[in-house]
């Protein structure tokens, strides 16, 4: 079988790998416009749960992955200057460009063809027996077929952007800040033993305020890091292409255009702030691999088996994406919360986590919001 993977992200490169490691006798090819060792952005992390999947795939390409990640096992939350912990949120952080070296070797000891600098067209599409469109957000495979995809994409009002800073924090941490202009979140963790992610979110009121819109990359920089001076210590903020951006979310109506097929950001975006993009990417990428496994000898069938794995999965959680960015789009309203109310709202944002789970999955969190409480 002849195979085209558009995009060498998470998804495109554990895909290929993952077929070509199954079945040497597929010519399996990846297409990826930039050139090798380039990524924006600095870390991406996991919740613990979906290490697993990842294990039960390719057990060698797992225990690489997770020799290189940072862990903890607490969230938390600062409001107000007062941090509170919650736990029972198990995350992992590792550095993008880390993750995309060790996924480019798994495709390499498998015999994938990946071929940088490469911008895929139209014709290049022709003559494979699968396209796998894993080319981003702004999927070019996705627009080629939107008659037959549907694509729907929504704008945020919120605005973002992307930083580093050597400033290692023990945990998936939020902080909350406000200022004269408006109201800030920071969502921040380590990726390595020496650097974190850091990203700045404001609501649109405080974007207009603050004057971003006509600032530069150095002057957004140095105003984000007065906002969260405090929290960085006698670090500074690290731009690589970081500039202010609105997420778009986008989805498809349809997955499967003949024999091309979507899968990570191409098929569906997921907000950062449930910390699940890379997750689904690589999922995805396990249960397209697994239905060509069961269908073999005939594409259609595997694609539809694809999709009926996947969707229902797929669906579950786009919803608690819509209700956790729902509440960030609010934040304004939320920080007028203390610092306990601030954090239990946060954490039954989504509609997933009622008061009984929380009580489960955190106890000693809950017993500090219960006397939190208590104290009034």
């Amino acid at each position: 079988m002849r195979v085209l993977v558009v995009g060498g992200g998470p998804a495109g490169l554990y895909f290929a790998g993952l077929l070509k490691r199954s079945n040497p006798s597929h010519e399996v090819t990846i297409l990826e416009r930039n050139p090798p060792g380039a990524t924006y952005g600095f870390g991406v992390v996991f919740p613990e749960a979906a290490l697993g999947y990842l294990g039960d795939a390719d057990g060698p390409s797992h225990a690489r992955i997770v020799q290189a990640l940072e862990t903890w096992r607490d969230l938390t939350i600062v409001h107000r200057d007062r941090a509170v912990t919650i736990d029972g949120n198990g995350f992992s952080g590792i550095a993008r460009l880390e993750l995309l070296r060790l996924l480019a070797a798994f495709c390499e000891e498998a015999g994938v063809v990946v071929r940088h600098g490469a911008e895929a067209r139209a014709e290049d599409l022709e003559g494979y027996d699968l396209v796998v469109g894993a080319d981003g957000i702004n999927s070019m495979v996705r627009e080629l077929g939107a008659a037959t995809f549907w694509p729907r994409i929504e704008t945020l009002t919120n605005w973002f952007i992307w930083y580093g800073t050597r400033r290692v924090f023990d945990t998936l941490t939020l902080t909350f800040r406000a200022n004269n202009d408006g109201h800030f979140v920071a969502h921040h963790y380590r990726y390595t033993p020496e650097m974190s992610t850091f990203i700045v979110e404001c609501d649109a009121e405080t974007y207009d305020a603050a004057g971003f819109a006509g600032m530069s990359e150095v002057d957004s920089q140095a105003y984000c890091q007065r906002v969260f001076a405090g929290d960085l210590g006698d670090n500074t903020l690290t731009s690589n292409n970081s500039t202010w951006r609105q997420f778009p979310v986008t989805s498809v109506e349809n997955w499967i255009d003949g024999n091309r097929v979507l899968i990570g950001d191409a098929l569906r975006s997921v907000h950062f702030s449930i910390g699940s993009g890379t997750r689904l990417a690589l999922e995805d990428a396990i249960a397209l691999w697994r239905a060509l496994v069961e269908f073999p000898n005939d594409v259609g069938d595997a694609l539809r088996a694809f999709e009926a794995a996947r969707r229902p999965v797929v669906e579950k959680l786009l919803n608690a994406a819509a209700g956790s960015y729902g509440w960030y789009e609010n934040i304004a309203e939320h920080m007028r919360l203390g610092p306990f109310d601030l954090a239990y709202d946060y954490m039954t944002r989504s509609g997933r986590v009622d008061e009984a789970r929380l009580r489960n999955i955190a106890p000693r969190f809950m017993d500090d919001y219960d006397r939190s409480r208590l104290a009034g």
